[in-house]
């Protein structure tokens, strides 16, 4: 229930940035965040446990590593932190590179990842059942964001939708996503 109410956070995060309400918008964007990693902890630490190969702690580590950092990158630095986030209204630039050019929201995608990784790291029926019902909201956030908020906050947006997929990559957007990183990869 507390990463339900996480999710309920997001949405209001989105729709004091829309309205320009920046108190609003900061708590709530604090109440997201806190509330989805509080509920990602209790699961991990949940005693109903699965039983998996000793090799899954292991690779769970491992892509972790490789999918928390893409996730913070994502949502936090590669779009403009204090514009979107702290200040009053919203980032008026729209972010269509890097990976953006990937997909349009890169973060369920690692966020699904990091997921896994946790599954691996600290089995447990309790999580799994979490990280589904969880996911399914964060689709469900997004496309809430694609038709009631981006499209009013972002010029251009349509055309953005029209050109880089929702969630599923396909080479066309692979191949814009690693020819946006590799400048910024040699500075």
């Amino acid at each position: 229930m507390v990463g339900v109410l996480g999710f309920l956070m997001a949405y209001v995060f989105d729709w004091a940035s829309l309205k320009q309400l920046s108190v609003i918008k900061q708590l709530a964007g604090i109440a997201a965040v806190c509330l989805l990693g509080y509920a990602i902890v209790m699961v991990c630490i949940s005693p109903a446990k699965l039983q998996l190969p000793i090799f899954t702690k292991p690779l769970g580590g491992c892509l972790l590593l490789i999918f928390l950092p893409l996730l913070v990158y994502s949502l936090f630095i590669e779009i403009p932190f204090r514009s979107t986030y702290a200040k009053r209204g919203f980032g008026k630039k729209l972010i269509t590179v890097g990976t953006y050019a990937l997909v349009r929201h890169p973060g369920v995608i690692w966020l699904a990842f990091v997921f896994l990784s946790l599954i691996l790291l600290f089995p447990s029926t309790t999580l799994f059942l979490a990280a589904i019902a969880w996911l399914a909201l964060d689709v469900i956030h997004v496309a809430l964001q694609e038709k009631q908020f981006f499209i009013k906050m972002f010029p251009g947006y349509h055309y953005y939708q029209q050109q880089t997929p929702f969630l599923i990559p396909n080479r066309q957007s692979l191949s814009a996503c690693l020819k946006t990183i590799k400048p910024q990869a040699k500075n």
